[in-house]
């Protein structure tokens, strides 16, 4: 994406209201050219960032990432996807765990540090995509992110857009969601019985129990945690509605291109405004691994 687009929809983002920034969680955001441009207008427009990287923290290194990004940032999310070195890079391929460990370790030093000297605090996530191969480590993951200081262990059910990705799902039979269940009951009971250094719990987020008569829909009648509530912009300037993998989002509809129409126009476009309604029946969205539960239902977990 080039600067200038990125300037226009700043502007026109800060105008709407907009006070957060995501950006990418389609690729590693840290390579991007114009990444510290990105920081300078989160600056300049009085938003936070919220970050999703795979961990590595290249270019720059660990330290001095977080020393530009946790001033700025609401939460930190960090792909994470086991508890032991042969896990992590079995599923991460070309990740070395040894170097993962101690950039996690120095980028929560980082975090704390500043937590410490100015007040604000940055919310770190270890984010998994919940896996066959890694369901076994899931309990020692949460131990390990509340003895490192992350906030947070969030993940997602592998998305199974391809044949190749069937074996690893977790919702592909009866016997698979019930190992699924059980996993999701140990980690609960660490959480409750672990606390991190600051006396505070580990947050677990995405972690439920599934109905083994319904595995292909996570939440039947959960919510779209995208439409109406953020804006995601393609490198190439298209809107597009979600993160679902490009061929599948492209069956939802075509909404519009920020390098030729205005930010709000589109938001507001007859397009837009109808998937916002009718999107609970539409094939993708029922097969969504990302939909959340309703907010009553929430308050009825905490």
């Amino acid at each position: 994406m080039s600067a200038e687009l990125i300037e226009k929809i700043f502007k026109q983002a800060n105008e709407m209201g907009v006070t957060e920034v995501i950006p990418s969680t389609m690729g590693e955001p840290l390579l991007f050219d114009h990444f510290e441009k990105i920081i300078g207008l989160c600056i300049h427009h009085g938003m936070t960032m919220n970050l999703t990287t795979n961990g590595t923290f290249p270019r720059l290194g660990a330290k001095a990432w977080g020393e530009r990004i946790a001033p700025i940032t609401s939460d930190v999310k960090i792909s994470w996807n086991g508890a032991s070195k042969e896990t992590q890079e079995k599923i991460m391929i070309g990740s070395k765990w040894e170097k993962h460990l101690e950039s996690l370790g120095q980028f929560i030093q980082v975090r704390d540090d500043h937590a410490r000297n100015t007040g604000y605090y940055c919310r770190i996530t270890l984010q998994i995509t919940f896996l066959e191969t890694n369901l076994h480590e899931l309990s020692d993951i949460v131990r390990l992110a509340i003895d490192l200081g992350a906030d947070r262990v969030k993940g997602h059910h592998v998305w199974t857009h391809s044949k190749e990705l069937r074996p690893l799902s977790l919702r592909r039979s009866p016997e698979s969601v019930s190992r699924w269940n059980k996993a999701v009951e140990n980690v609960r009971q660490i959480a409750e019985s672990h606390t991190r250094a600051n006396g505070k719990p580990i947050l677990l987020d995405n972690m439920y129990p599934l109905d083994p008569e319904q595995p292909e829909e996570l939440i039947p009648d959960g919510e779209c945690p995208f439409l109406g509530k953020e804006i995601w912009v393609s490198a190439a300037g298209r809107f597009n509605p979600c993160c679902a993998p490009d061929g599948q989002r492209l069956t939802l509809g075509e909404f519009g291109n920020l390098n030729d129409q205005s930010l709000a126009s589109v938001w507001n476009g007859r397009a837009y405004l109808d998937l916002m309604k009718n999107y609970s029946a539409h094939p993708l969205c029922k097969t969504c691994n990302m939909k959340r539960k309703r907010e009553e239902d929430e308050c009825k977990l905490a």
